[in-house]
């Protein structure tokens, strides 16, 4: 059996370290020489911060101590053009920073979209979509995050923090060595807190994902959830999720705030310790007061970059938990890969063959289907059908690949699915889903999408088939028309013959309809039903329906129950079993056959939001 469970590679999920590492060998190279720059312009802040700690010596001495005049000018031009550079330094590293963070955002935002068109179905079944977006949206900016603060804490927060410290050992080791006293108990505080912090975070971002994807799916619902009076229950549900996710955040904000009191205790016990020896050492020793001002100004210049770096750790934790998530949707191996060798499809008379064909959605699973073995015959139509649940749209969705048989062959043309790539088996066949999705663009742009190179004609000719060209004039823009979020500006019937409109235009030998004209009102059933029947000429068909009218001139018909093919023939031979399922099915719709029909100008012209009768 193939394994139909995604399967997934681990991340490092204890330490920075291991996804610092990944992201730099991801990103580094590519962004080498911008990094570079960056840091040489980092070196320069730090250098001119510890250039003016350095000088206050000077200043103090010179121009109160010595009341130098010439040496006040050339002590104040130096401090000028030392800030003249620092701020074209701070200029020049703030926007190469954000040019590589915008360049790394977008390059894994392509790298995960592309990465999700090559993941299974199987993947997105079992995961709401709600929420992998949701996810992506929230956590992509991390990376850029552990990369931009990594460089920024280590090339200015480090290096401005080493300076300072050379400037205060310069001018007085003895201060220095005090100041440091107290440092490690602060450092063994951080650390406990930013493994506190770790977990926290991740469940926020998890939590915050939960939210998002409730809301999008409530949007997307909105005509089911005000039909059904739905508010106040999701309401509900919606302020239960929000009130974990601000628990949560309110979590994170007493773990990254403690950093706040322990910094601020370490400074004030350093700066109390510093002034009071400096004190008493001008008071008793009668030292010049101008390297006590440059110390105590390199101390006070470390404190902001002794902070952020005593707070990177915490910072990082959440930076990299959002990598982390990015990472683990990255790691997703497809399982549906083109096996080594695989050739492309050739297609001749594209005949389906199905040979004791079984299915499971999850492994240890309840089966699908139970051995079926049929043949849909080259260039004819094959019709499947039976009770809910008998496994029908399941073999549907073997035949493009959208999962893989649990064992057995499916095989076109005497080529198993398997052995070919599915790139090409997929360019051979058109789909039209019971459930019709277009996509945000125009009317025109909907039908192209079967075929990119097709024509204005083709697409033209394609929705004239599929008894669609006559309302898409009526448009505003005819077909230039915005279809809005999944095709919000049309009615149910009208998606559904921009969808078939959609594989007509593919003009592939095989056509796959699973209850196309589901969605279609009698009077436009019956018309698009002429249209399929000439477009399907010379096609290999495989259909599904569940009203038989529409299938009683299938060249074959399977009739399935329980995942297993009971019957097999004609309308008129299956009808004439009196014990057959077939016949049973086809008496109870018979009565169907005698409602009126319903006007598909009425139709097309109902309210854009209300979905045309199914049946």
């Amino acid at each position: 059996m193939k394994d139909n469970k995604t399967k997934h590679v681990s991340v490092d999920t204890e330490t920075i370290t291991s996804v610092l590492k990944r992201v730099v060998s991801e990103n580094g190279r590519a962004h080498l020489s911008g990094y570079l720059f960056a840091i040489v312009c980092l070196g320069i802040i730090a250098a001119s911060t510890a250039f003016a700690a350095w000088i206050m010596e000077s200043v103090v001495n010179e121009a109160f101590a010595n009341k130098r005049a010439d040496m006040v000018l050339l002590i104040c031009a130096a401090i000028f053009f030392s800030f003249l550079i620092r701020g074209f330094a701070t200029y020049g590293q703030a926007v190469a920073l954000s040019k590589i963070g915008n360049n790394i955002v977008a390059s894994y935002q392509r790298r995960l979209y592309s990465h999700l068109m090559a993941l299974s179905v199987g993947y997105y079944t079992d995961t709401r979509s709600a929420r992998i977006s949701a996810k992506i949206s929230q956590n992509v900016s991390g990376i850029r995050d552990v990369l931009n603060m990594t460089v920024t804490s280590l090339a200015r927060d480090l290096l401005t923090l080493i300076a300072l410290i050379g400037v205060m050992i310069s001018k007085d080791w003895l201060l220095t060595l005090i100041v440091f006293v107290v440092a490690p108990p602060l450092l063994l505080g951080l650390r406990y807190v930013s493994r506190r912090l770790r977990q926290a975070t991740r469940e926020s971002v998890e939590i915050n994902s939960h939210v998002l994807g409730a809301m999008q799916e409530t949007i997307q619902g909105i005509s089911i959830v005000k039909a059904f009076t739905m508010e106040d229950q999701l309401r509900g549900k919606v302020e239960e999720i929000i009130d974990r996710a601000e628990n949560r955040a309110n979590r994170i904000a007493r773990l990254s705030e403690r950093t706040a009191p322990m910094t601020e205790t370490f400074a004030g016990l350093a700066i109390s310790s510093v002034l009071a020896y400096a004190a008493f050492r001008a008071i008793y020793d009668n030292v010049p007061p101008g390297a006590f001002f440059s110390f105590v100004t390199a101390l006070l210049m470390a404190y902001d970059p002794a902070r952020r770096l005593a707070r990177l750790q915490v910072s990082l934790e959440r930076a990299v938990v959002n990598a982390r998530m990015i990472y683990e949707v990255l790691d997703t191996m497809p399982h549906q890969r083109d096996k080594p060798g695989a050739t492309a499809l050739h297609v001749g008379m594209a005949t389906i063959e199905f040979r004791d064909v079984t299915f499971a959605y999850a492994e240890g699973g309840d089966m699908i289907l139970k051995g079926v073995s049929f043949v849909a015959e080259g260039g004819k139509t094959t019709a499947l059908v039976g009770p809910s649940g008998a496994g029908k749209t399941t073999v549907i969705g073997l035949i493009p690949r959208f999962y893989d048989p649990t064992g057995g062959q499916i095989l076109i043309d005497g080529q198993d699915i398997l052995d070919v790539t599915k790139a090409s088996l997929r360019a051979q066949l058109a789909y039209v889903s019971q459930q019709p999705y277009l996509f945000e663009g125009t009317i025109r742009d909907n039908i192209r999408y079967g075929r990119e190179g097709a024509t204005d004609a083709e697409v033209e000719d394609a929705a004239r088939l599929a008894y669609a060209h006559d309302f898409i004039m009526a448009q505003p823009q005819g077909y230039d028309t915005p279809v809005g979020e999944n095709g919000v500006t049309l009615s149910g019937g009208q998606r559904q013959r921009l969808s078939i409109a959609r594989a007509l235009v593919r003009n592939a030998p095989i056509l796959l309809l699973d209850e196309a004209t589901s969605a279609l009102d009698t009077e436009s059933e019956a018309a698009v039903q002429k249209a399929l029947d000439h477009a399907m000429e010379g096609r290999t068909v495989v259909v599904i329906a569940h009203r038989l009218s529409t299938i009683v001139n299938a060249d074959k018909i399977v009739v399935m129950r329980d995942g297993l093919v009971v019957e097999e023939g004609t309308h008129d031979g299956l009808a004439a079993k009196p014990d057959g399922l077939y016949a049973r099915l086809h008496n109870l719709q018979a009565p169907l056959a005698v409602l009126p029909p319903v006007s598909s100008a009425a139709s097309d012209a109902a309210a854009p939001t209300h979905e045309e009768p199914a049946e």
